[in-house]
């Protein structure tokens, strides 16, 4: 198991700590400074069953920089919004968990790290 996190993050903080009381096994990844390759992002999206822009923190300064509220959601335009992610990590949605079964989830809650520990 592999969690991303930004340890500025207070969502992130707590599923360590969830992750932590339940005496789980996991690598820490701290994506800010280990920026995921757009290979890794295509990995994840596809185990989080997820498109780019779902994944898309869009109130990040950059992401309003980029404007990237105006543009198309459709599957041609996946590798561009996958480039935004690589280029600019802060744009991650986090905690991100890869679990042990292939699966990942966004673990912005309790019950999503808790959901991951049962993988």
């Amino acid at each position: 198991m592999e969690i991303w996190i930004n340890p500025a993050c207070s969502k992130c903080r707590s599923a360590v700590r969830l992750l932590d009381e339940a005496g789980a096994e996991y690598t820490v990844r701290r994506y800010l400074d280990d920026v995921p390759t757009e290979a890794e992002l295509r990995e994840v999206l596809e185990r989080l069953g997820l498109e780019p822009w779902d994944l898309v923190r869009a109130e990040e300064a950059d992401a309003k920089a980029l404007g990237l509220r105006d543009w198309p959601r459709e599957a041609a335009e996946r590798p561009r919004w996958i480039t935004a992610l690589a280029t600019h990590p802060k744009l991650i949605q986090r905690p991100v968990i890869t679990a042990d079964d292939g699966t990942a989830v966004v673990a912005r809650t309790d019950d999503a790290v808790r959901d991951a520990l049962s993988r």
